[in-house]
Protein backbone atom coordinates (compact mmCIF):
# COMPACT_ATOMS: atom_id res chain seq x y z
CA UNK A 1 0.00 0.00 0.00
CA UNK A 2 1.42 3.64 -0.89
CA UNK A 3 0.66 5.21 2.02
CA UNK A 4 2.46 2.55 4.70
CA UNK A 5 5.61 3.72 1.56
CA UNK A 6 5.07 7.30 2.25
CA UNK A 7 4.70 6.68 6.24
CA UNK A 8 7.60 4.75 6.52
CA UNK A 9 9.66 7.36 4.55
CA UNK A 10 9.33 10.15 6.87
CA UNK A 11 10.26 8.54 9.80
CA UNK A 12 14.39 8.31 10.69
CA UNK A 13 15.19 5.55 13.04
CA UNK A 14 16.04 6.45 16.61
CA UNK A 15 19.65 5.94 16.74
CA UNK A 16 20.55 6.54 20.76
CA UNK A 17 22.39 3.66 22.11
CA UNK A 18 22.22 2.56 25.91
CA UNK A 19 23.64 -0.50 27.59
CA UNK A 20 21.40 -2.85 29.40
CA UNK A 21 21.71 -5.82 31.29
CA UNK A 22 21.79 -9.27 29.55
CA UNK A 23 18.68 -10.18 31.78
CA UNK A 24 16.89 -7.19 30.58
CA UNK A 25 17.23 -7.15 27.20
CA UNK A 26 14.38 -9.44 25.98
CA UNK A 27 12.23 -7.39 23.51
CA UNK A 28 14.79 -5.12 22.73
CA UNK A 29 16.40 -3.56 19.94
CA UNK A 30 20.06 -4.88 19.48
CA UNK A 31 22.03 -1.45 18.54
CA UNK A 32 25.29 -3.20 16.84
CA UNK A 33 25.88 -6.30 15.31
CA UNK A 34 27.65 -8.28 18.18
CA UNK A 35 30.34 -11.04 16.91
CA UNK A 36 31.89 -14.11 18.81
CA UNK A 37 34.59 -13.41 20.97
CA UNK A 38 35.29 -17.39 21.19
CA UNK A 39 35.47 -20.60 19.45
CA UNK A 40 32.25 -23.01 20.61
CA UNK A 41 33.16 -25.07 21.49
CA UNK A 42 36.83 -24.08 22.50
CA UNK A 43 38.34 -27.57 22.12
CA UNK A 44 37.44 -30.94 20.55
CA UNK A 45 34.45 -32.37 22.67
CA UNK A 46 33.03 -35.29 23.83
CA UNK A 47 29.58 -35.65 22.55
CA UNK A 48 28.95 -38.90 24.90
CA UNK A 49 29.81 -40.82 27.86
CA UNK A 50 32.61 -43.33 27.04
CA UNK A 51 35.96 -44.07 25.80
CA UNK A 52 37.90 -41.59 23.58
CA UNK A 53 40.20 -43.39 21.01
CA UNK A 54 42.34 -43.59 18.05
CA UNK A 55 39.84 -44.78 15.53
CA UNK A 56 42.99 -46.65 13.82
CA UNK A 57 43.29 -49.01 17.67
CA UNK A 58 39.55 -50.61 16.48
CA UNK A 59 38.34 -53.33 14.25
CA UNK A 60 35.61 -55.55 13.27
CA UNK A 61 35.75 -57.96 15.36
CA UNK A 62 36.38 -57.71 19.35
CA UNK A 63 39.28 -55.57 20.08
CA UNK A 64 40.57 -54.16 23.94
CA UNK A 65 42.50 -50.38 25.14
CA UNK A 66 44.36 -50.19 28.11
CA UNK A 67 42.31 -47.51 30.26
CA UNK A 68 45.07 -44.42 31.38
CA UNK A 69 42.88 -41.87 32.65
CA UNK A 70 39.76 -39.49 32.19
CA UNK A 71 38.69 -36.39 31.46
CA UNK A 72 35.50 -35.03 32.63
CA UNK A 73 33.92 -30.87 32.07
CA UNK A 74 35.86 -28.81 33.78
CA UNK A 75 39.02 -31.05 33.79
CA UNK A 76 40.70 -32.28 30.91
CA UNK A 77 42.92 -34.97 30.53
CA UNK A 78 46.01 -32.74 30.15
CA UNK A 79 48.05 -35.96 28.28
CA UNK A 80 48.27 -37.73 24.78
CA UNK A 81 46.77 -40.89 24.34
CA UNK A 82 49.43 -43.56 22.23
CA UNK A 83 48.52 -46.55 20.09
CA UNK A 84 47.05 -49.28 22.17
CA UNK A 85 45.61 -46.50 25.16
CA UNK A 86 42.56 -44.95 25.74
CA UNK A 87 40.72 -42.55 28.28
CA UNK A 88 37.23 -42.29 30.10
CA UNK A 89 35.51 -39.58 29.05
CA UNK A 90 32.26 -37.77 29.76
CA UNK A 91 29.74 -35.58 27.58
CA UNK A 92 31.86 -32.19 27.08
CA UNK A 93 35.03 -33.13 28.12
CA UNK A 94 38.09 -32.13 25.98
CA UNK A 95 39.53 -34.95 23.77
CA UNK A 96 43.06 -35.96 24.73
CA UNK A 97 45.67 -35.43 22.17
CA UNK A 98 46.21 -38.42 19.68
CA UNK A 99 42.11 -39.16 20.27
CA UNK A 100 40.26 -38.63 17.49
CA UNK A 101 36.88 -40.65 18.25
CA UNK A 102 34.59 -41.67 21.01
CA UNK A 103 33.47 -45.14 21.95
CA UNK A 104 29.93 -44.90 23.67
CA UNK A 105 29.84 -46.54 27.14
CA UNK A 106 27.10 -48.66 26.10
CA UNK A 107 29.09 -50.23 23.72
CA UNK A 108 31.85 -50.93 26.15
CA UNK A 109 32.96 -52.78 29.10
CA UNK A 110 35.47 -52.12 31.18
CA UNK A 111 38.28 -54.99 32.68
CA UNK A 112 40.75 -55.03 35.05
CA UNK A 113 42.03 -51.46 33.47
CA UNK A 114 41.01 -52.14 30.43
CA UNK A 115 38.10 -50.83 27.97
CA UNK A 116 36.94 -53.73 25.50
CA UNK A 117 34.32 -53.36 22.66
CA UNK A 118 33.85 -54.45 19.82
CA UNK A 119 33.13 -53.13 15.47
CA UNK A 120 35.14 -50.24 13.95
CA UNK A 121 35.17 -47.30 15.27
CA UNK A 122 34.90 -44.13 12.39
CA UNK A 123 37.33 -41.23 12.82
CA UNK A 124 35.70 -38.54 14.08
CA UNK A 125 32.53 -40.55 15.86
CA UNK A 126 30.88 -38.47 18.70
CA UNK A 127 33.29 -35.45 18.50
CA UNK A 128 32.23 -32.10 17.85
CA UNK A 129 35.08 -30.10 16.26
CA UNK A 130 37.14 -26.64 17.47
CA UNK A 131 34.52 -23.80 16.59
CA UNK A 132 32.35 -26.03 14.58
CA UNK A 133 29.32 -24.02 16.37
CA UNK A 134 30.83 -20.70 16.13
CA UNK A 135 34.18 -19.68 15.09
CA UNK A 136 35.75 -16.62 16.86
CA UNK A 137 35.14 -13.19 14.66
CA UNK A 138 32.10 -14.76 13.39
CA UNK A 139 29.07 -12.14 13.61
CA UNK A 140 26.69 -13.55 15.20
CA UNK A 141 23.55 -11.48 15.42
CA UNK A 142 22.64 -8.17 13.64
CA UNK A 143 21.52 -5.12 14.33
CA UNK A 144 17.83 -4.06 14.33
CA UNK A 145 16.77 -7.46 15.83
CA UNK A 146 14.02 -7.31 18.73
CA UNK A 147 15.73 -9.78 21.27
CA UNK A 148 14.09 -13.17 22.30
CA UNK A 149 15.10 -15.65 24.93
CA UNK A 150 16.78 -17.90 22.55
CA UNK A 151 19.05 -14.76 21.29
CA UNK A 152 20.22 -13.90 25.07
CA UNK A 153 21.45 -17.42 24.81
CA UNK A 154 23.62 -16.67 22.17
CA UNK A 155 24.67 -13.22 23.59
CA UNK A 156 25.28 -15.14 27.12
CA UNK A 157 27.69 -17.84 25.26
CA UNK A 158 29.90 -14.94 23.62
CA UNK A 159 29.96 -12.68 26.23
CA UNK A 160 27.96 -9.99 25.43
CA UNK A 161 26.76 -8.82 29.09
CA UNK A 162 26.04 -5.90 29.00
CA UNK A 163 23.82 -6.02 25.42
CA UNK A 164 23.76 -2.20 23.32
CA UNK A 165 20.28 -1.88 22.76
CA UNK A 166 18.69 1.28 21.12
CA UNK A 167 16.82 3.34 23.21
CA UNK A 168 12.44 3.07 23.68
CA UNK A 169 10.71 5.37 21.64
CA UNK A 170 8.48 7.40 24.25
CA UNK A 171 4.91 7.39 23.02
CA UNK A 172 1.80 9.08 24.51
CA UNK A 173 -1.37 8.01 23.24
CA UNK A 174 -4.42 10.56 23.71
CA UNK A 175 -8.25 9.71 22.08
CA UNK A 176 -10.90 12.74 21.76
CA UNK A 177 -14.44 13.21 23.00
CA UNK A 178 -16.64 14.69 25.48
CA UNK A 179 -18.49 11.54 25.29
CA UNK A 180 -15.79 9.80 26.81
CA UNK A 181 -15.54 8.64 30.50
CA UNK A 182 -12.83 6.39 31.74
CA UNK A 183 -13.42 1.84 32.05
CA UNK A 184 -13.38 2.28 35.98
CA UNK A 185 -16.56 4.98 35.37
CA UNK A 186 -20.06 4.88 34.88
CA UNK A 187 -21.57 6.11 31.63
CA UNK A 188 -23.81 8.81 32.56
CA UNK A 189 -26.69 10.20 29.72
CA UNK A 190 -25.08 10.83 26.35
CA UNK A 191 -21.56 8.70 27.25
CA UNK A 192 -19.54 6.01 26.86
CA UNK A 193 -16.28 4.23 28.30
CA UNK A 194 -13.18 4.99 26.19
CA UNK A 195 -11.08 1.36 25.16
CA UNK A 196 -9.44 2.77 22.23
CA UNK A 197 -6.36 4.00 24.87
CA UNK A 198 -6.14 0.56 26.29
CA UNK A 199 -5.93 -1.45 23.12
CA UNK A 200 -3.56 0.78 21.84
CA UNK A 201 -1.03 0.84 25.27
CA UNK A 202 -1.17 -2.90 25.38
CA UNK A 203 -0.36 -3.29 21.68
CA UNK A 204 2.80 -0.39 21.79
CA UNK A 205 3.57 -1.85 25.18
CA UNK A 206 4.29 -5.72 23.33
CA UNK A 207 7.00 -3.63 21.03
CA UNK A 208 9.11 -2.18 23.50
CA UNK A 209 7.86 1.62 23.71
CA UNK A 210 7.95 3.61 26.76
CA UNK A 211 4.72 5.08 27.49
CA UNK A 212 4.76 8.90 28.74
CA UNK A 213 1.18 9.83 28.80
CA UNK A 214 -2.52 8.09 28.24
CA UNK A 215 -5.88 9.61 28.53
CA UNK A 216 -9.17 11.78 27.07
CA UNK A 217 -8.68 15.31 25.92
CA UNK A 218 -12.38 17.10 25.61
CA UNK A 219 -13.21 18.26 22.35
CA UNK A 220 -11.34 21.44 23.14
CA UNK A 221 -9.28 23.41 20.49
CA UNK A 222 -7.12 24.88 23.73
CA UNK A 223 -7.15 21.95 25.80
CA UNK A 224 -6.35 19.86 22.61
CA UNK A 225 -3.63 22.11 21.54
CA UNK A 226 -1.81 21.73 24.72
CA UNK A 227 -2.07 18.04 25.31
CA UNK A 228 -0.64 17.46 21.67
CA UNK A 229 2.34 20.08 22.46
CA UNK A 230 2.81 18.39 26.15
CA UNK A 231 2.96 15.00 24.63
CA UNK A 232 5.01 15.75 21.79
CA UNK A 233 7.68 17.82 23.80
CA UNK A 234 8.31 15.15 25.76
CA UNK A 235 8.27 12.12 23.60
CA UNK A 236 9.14 10.36 19.97
CA UNK A 237 5.75 9.90 18.45
CA UNK A 238 2.10 11.06 19.55
CA UNK A 239 -0.88 8.53 18.44
CA UNK A 240 -4.75 10.13 18.68
CA UNK A 241 -8.10 8.48 18.22
CA UNK A 242 -11.19 10.22 17.36
CA UNK A 243 -11.87 13.65 16.18
CA UNK A 244 -10.38 12.83 12.21
CA UNK A 245 -13.20 12.76 9.64
CA UNK A 246 -15.38 15.96 8.48
CA UNK A 247 -17.52 16.85 10.89
CA UNK A 248 -17.56 19.83 13.06
CA UNK A 249 -15.95 18.65 16.09
CA UNK A 250 -13.67 16.88 14.41
CA UNK A 251 -10.43 19.21 15.83
CA UNK A 252 -7.32 16.77 15.78
CA UNK A 253 -6.58 17.34 12.52
CA UNK A 254 -6.43 21.31 12.30
CA UNK A 255 -4.98 21.53 16.30
CA UNK A 256 -1.92 19.55 14.80
CA UNK A 257 -1.34 21.61 12.07
CA UNK A 258 -1.85 25.02 14.54
CA UNK A 259 1.16 23.38 16.76
CA UNK A 260 3.60 22.66 13.58
CA UNK A 261 2.66 19.45 12.63
CA UNK A 262 2.81 19.09 9.19
CA UNK A 263 0.59 17.28 7.50
CA UNK A 264 1.34 14.10 5.28
CA UNK A 265 -1.69 12.24 4.58
CA UNK A 266 -5.43 12.26 5.22
CA UNK A 267 -7.92 9.13 4.41
CA UNK A 268 -6.43 6.07 2.52
CA UNK A 269 -8.28 3.71 0.59
CA UNK A 270 -9.54 1.16 3.57
CA UNK A 271 -11.93 -0.38 5.14
CA UNK A 272 -12.61 0.75 7.99
CA UNK A 273 -10.16 3.48 9.24
CA UNK A 274 -10.47 5.39 6.08
CA UNK A 275 -10.17 8.89 7.69
CA UNK A 276 -6.86 8.59 8.88
CA UNK A 277 -4.40 10.92 9.77
CA UNK A 278 -0.84 11.52 9.36
CA UNK A 279 1.89 14.05 9.89
CA UNK A 280 5.23 14.90 10.94
CA UNK A 281 6.25 17.73 13.87
CA UNK A 282 9.79 17.77 13.11
CA UNK A 283 11.13 14.32 13.50
CA UNK A 284 8.10 13.20 15.37
CA UNK A 285 5.43 11.00 13.62
CA UNK A 286 1.90 11.72 14.79
CA UNK A 287 -1.19 9.38 14.06
CA UNK A 288 -4.90 9.89 14.36
CA UNK A 289 -6.62 7.18 14.05
CA UNK A 290 -10.43 7.09 13.49
CA UNK A 291 -12.43 7.02 16.74
CA UNK A 292 -14.16 3.57 16.11
CA UNK A 293 -12.32 0.90 17.72
CA UNK A 294 -12.26 -1.31 15.22
CA UNK A 295 -11.43 1.04 12.49
CA UNK A 296 -8.29 2.40 15.61
CA UNK A 297 -7.25 -1.08 15.80
CA UNK A 298 -6.33 -1.95 11.88
CA UNK A 299 -5.03 1.87 11.58
CA UNK A 300 -2.15 0.38 14.18
CA UNK A 301 -2.04 -2.98 12.57
CA UNK A 302 -1.57 -1.52 9.19
CA UNK A 303 -0.06 2.27 9.24
CA UNK A 304 1.29 2.08 13.22
CA UNK A 305 3.37 -0.75 13.77
CA UNK A 306 5.11 -1.01 10.96
CA UNK A 307 6.07 3.04 11.61
CA UNK A 308 6.70 2.10 15.25
CA UNK A 309 9.27 -0.83 14.58
CA UNK A 310 11.35 1.33 12.06
CA UNK A 311 11.50 4.41 15.16
CA UNK A 312 12.85 1.63 17.25
CA UNK A 313 15.17 0.96 15.20
CA UNK A 314 14.32 -2.41 13.98
CA UNK A 315 15.19 -4.50 10.81
CA UNK A 316 13.99 -3.37 7.59
CA UNK A 317 11.71 -6.96 7.77
CA UNK A 318 10.34 -5.89 10.46
CA UNK A 319 8.48 -2.83 9.48
CA UNK A 320 5.81 -4.06 7.31
CA UNK A 321 2.30 -5.15 8.80
CA UNK A 322 2.02 -8.48 9.70
CA UNK A 323 0.55 -10.16 6.61
CA UNK A 324 -0.56 -14.09 6.55
CA UNK A 325 -2.07 -16.53 4.38
CA UNK A 326 -5.52 -18.57 4.60
CA UNK A 327 -8.01 -20.12 2.67
CA UNK A 328 -11.11 -18.12 2.80
CA UNK A 329 -14.49 -20.02 4.16
CA UNK A 330 -16.99 -17.49 4.12
CA UNK A 331 -19.25 -16.42 0.96
CA UNK A 332 -18.60 -14.78 -2.34
CA UNK A 333 -17.31 -11.25 -2.26
CA UNK A 334 -17.86 -9.01 -4.95
CA UNK A 335 -15.03 -6.00 -5.61
CA UNK A 336 -14.76 -2.73 -4.01
CA UNK A 337 -12.73 0.44 -4.78
CA UNK A 338 -10.86 0.31 -1.32
CA UNK A 339 -9.33 -2.59 0.25
CA UNK A 340 -12.17 -4.52 2.60
CA UNK A 341 -10.64 -5.71 5.70
CA UNK A 342 -13.08 -8.46 7.19
CA UNK A 343 -12.83 -9.46 10.86
CA UNK A 344 -12.18 -13.83 10.74
CA UNK A 345 -11.92 -16.76 13.37
CA UNK A 346 -9.09 -18.89 12.30
CA UNK A 347 -8.99 -22.75 12.41
CA UNK A 348 -6.76 -25.13 10.82
CA UNK A 349 -7.81 -26.54 7.56
CA UNK A 350 -7.74 -30.71 7.00
CA UNK A 351 -4.03 -29.31 4.88
CA UNK A 352 -2.80 -27.27 7.52
CA UNK A 353 -3.94 -24.02 5.78
CA UNK A 354 -5.35 -21.29 8.53
CA UNK A 355 -9.23 -21.32 7.68
CA UNK A 356 -10.92 -17.56 7.86
CA UNK A 357 -14.14 -18.11 8.78
CA UNK A 358 -16.30 -14.41 8.93
CA UNK A 359 -17.60 -14.03 12.67
CA UNK A 360 -20.82 -12.15 13.16
CA UNK A 361 -19.93 -8.29 13.39
CA UNK A 362 -22.32 -4.84 12.98
CA UNK A 363 -19.84 -2.86 11.77
CA UNK A 364 -16.31 -0.39 12.99
CA UNK A 365 -17.76 -0.06 16.31
CA UNK A 366 -18.78 -3.19 17.00
CA UNK A 367 -15.75 -4.34 19.29
CA UNK A 368 -17.65 -7.09 20.89
CA UNK A 369 -18.04 -8.86 17.86
CA UNK A 370 -14.48 -8.46 17.13
CA UNK A 371 -13.59 -10.37 20.40
CA UNK A 372 -13.82 -13.47 18.70
CA UNK A 373 -12.00 -12.58 16.15
CA UNK A 374 -8.23 -13.43 15.40
CA UNK A 375 -7.47 -11.16 12.66
CA UNK A 376 -9.17 -9.33 9.29
CA UNK A 377 -9.36 -11.40 6.21
CA UNK A 378 -8.29 -8.99 3.03
CA UNK A 379 -10.35 -8.40 0.34
CA UNK A 380 -7.89 -6.29 -2.33
CA UNK A 381 -8.91 -2.92 -3.78
CA UNK A 382 -11.08 -4.08 -6.99
CA UNK A 383 -10.52 -7.73 -6.25
CA UNK A 384 -13.64 -9.87 -5.92
CA UNK A 385 -12.94 -13.32 -3.60
CA UNK A 386 -14.63 -16.63 -3.75
CA UNK A 387 -15.34 -19.40 -1.16
CA UNK A 388 -11.86 -22.02 -0.54
CA UNK A 389 -9.88 -18.95 -2.25
CA UNK A 390 -6.29 -18.30 -0.89
CA UNK A 391 -6.45 -14.67 0.80
CA UNK A 392 -4.17 -12.45 2.67
CA UNK A 393 -5.26 -12.16 6.52
CA UNK A 394 -3.90 -9.88 9.47
CA UNK A 395 -3.30 -11.93 12.85
CA UNK A 396 -3.48 -9.90 15.69
CA UNK A 397 -3.24 -10.15 19.26
CA UNK A 398 -3.71 -13.59 21.05
CA UNK A 399 -7.52 -13.81 21.49
CA UNK A 400 -9.86 -16.88 21.67
CA UNK A 401 -9.96 -16.89 17.96
CA UNK A 402 -5.96 -16.59 17.73
CA UNK A 403 -3.81 -20.11 16.86
CA UNK A 404 -0.62 -20.73 17.40
CA UNK A 405 -0.10 -17.78 19.31
CA UNK A 406 -1.30 -14.90 16.67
Amino acid sequence: MEAIAEILSQIAPLEQEEMVSLLDAAGRILARKVTSDVNLPPFEKSMMDGYAVRASDSCDGEWSLRKIGESRAGEAFGGAIAKGECIAIYTGAEMPLGADAVVMVERTREVDGSMHSSGAVHEFSNVAHKGEVLAEGRSVLSAGRRLDAVDLALLAAVGCDPVPVIRRPRLSILTTGDELVPASQKPGPAQIREGNTVFLAAAAKEMGVELLEIGIVPDSKEKLEAAFVRALDAGDALITTGGVSMGKYDLVGPCLEAIGTRPVLHKVAIKPGKPIWFGMRGEKPVFGLPGNPVSSLLGFEVFVRPALARLSGAAVEAQQPRIAMGRWNGGAKTAAEREINLPVAVTVDSDGVPLLSPVPWKGSADVAGLSSAAGFAIIAENSAIAPGELIRWRPFGCGSGAIGGW
